[in-house]
């Protein structure tokens, strides 16, 4: 995303995401569409709307003011939230173990994340944006848990970004996108935002999805606990040092994944 933001705007790396994912999964829209039934509509909206389309332009807007480590750790409420709202407002049974989890989760991110946050680190509006990204986030996955259980994950995932990216496509060509090819860099880019669609918008809400329908909406959403061990195990690539510190992150990290999916009811 940051290597997007390097040409683009925040508005336009964002719609870029959105809508090169539904080129991507144009192949499974035609045959989406024949399982979608009217009870589906306003759950899928939600879906698209609070799931992928508003979060999207929140995380890259505060990305440009943010630490990309902060903005992980902020992230890292989705599955408090997700928790939170399953039992509020959609009456889920829970387990104390599972609350245990989402905690002790928390805390590893944060221990992998520390040394790489910047030292001045203020409470300003993006990191609201941040948390309000992750509130959305955690009602769509509630949503879809309790009234998309029905569909496949792959036709979700589709039929979410056949609403969200088309408008994404009409946005970005009205605005000085072509024009800003006139600088080289705007190819390389495009491509770090290309693979950013493919593999971590489409594929990974197909998994997302998936999770969700054989497991809970807590648990699916404790996987970005797992973006810090992605950043810490680049790092590593690039010649990075390991140091004690890391490792308790990861085992923190795995013991909360273990427990906020034990015993768990999927409603």
């Amino acid at each position: 995303m940051k290597k997007g933001l390097e040409v683009f705007s925040y508005e336009q790396v964002a719609a870029l995401r959105l809508f090169i994912t539904s080129i991507v999964l144009i192949p499974f829209v035609f045959s989406a569409l024949k399982k979608i039934k009217r009870k589906h509509y306003v759950p899928i909206l939600v879906a698209a709307l609070f799931g992928s389309g508003i979060p999207a332009f929140l995380f890259t807007l505060a990305q440009t003011y943010l630490d990309s480590s902060f903005v992980g750790i902020l992230n890292s409420l989705t599955p408090l939230f997700t928790f939170c709202i399953g039992i509020i407002i959609f009456n889920q049974k829970y387990h104390k173990i599972n609350l245990l989890g989402i905690f002790i989760g928390l805390i590893g991110a944060i221990f992998l994340s520390l040394n790489n946050l910047n030292q001045s680190i203020s409470i300003n509006i993006y990191v609201y944006l941040v948390v309000f990204a992750s509130l959305l986030y955690a009602i769509s996955a509630n949503v879809i848990k309790r009234y998309l259980y029905d569909l496949d994950s792959t036709d979700i995932t589709s039929i979410v970004f056949l609403i969200v990216g088309p408008l994404s496509g009409v946005y970005i060509f009205s605005t000085d996108f072509i024009v800003l090819f006139d600088n080289n860099k705007a190819y390389e880019s495009l491509a770090y935002i290309t693979i950013l669609a493919i593999i971590c918008t489409a594929l990974a809400g197909v998994m997302f999805y998936k999770l969700i329908k054989i497991s809970s909406p807590t648990f699916a959403t404790s996987v970005t606990y797992l973006i810090p061990i992605v950043a810490l195990f680049w790092g590593f690539i690039d010649g990075e040092k390991l140091i004690g510190q890391y490792f308790v992150g990861v085992a923190l990290i795995f013991s909360g994944l273990y427990l906020v999916n034990k015993k768990s009811v999927n409603n």
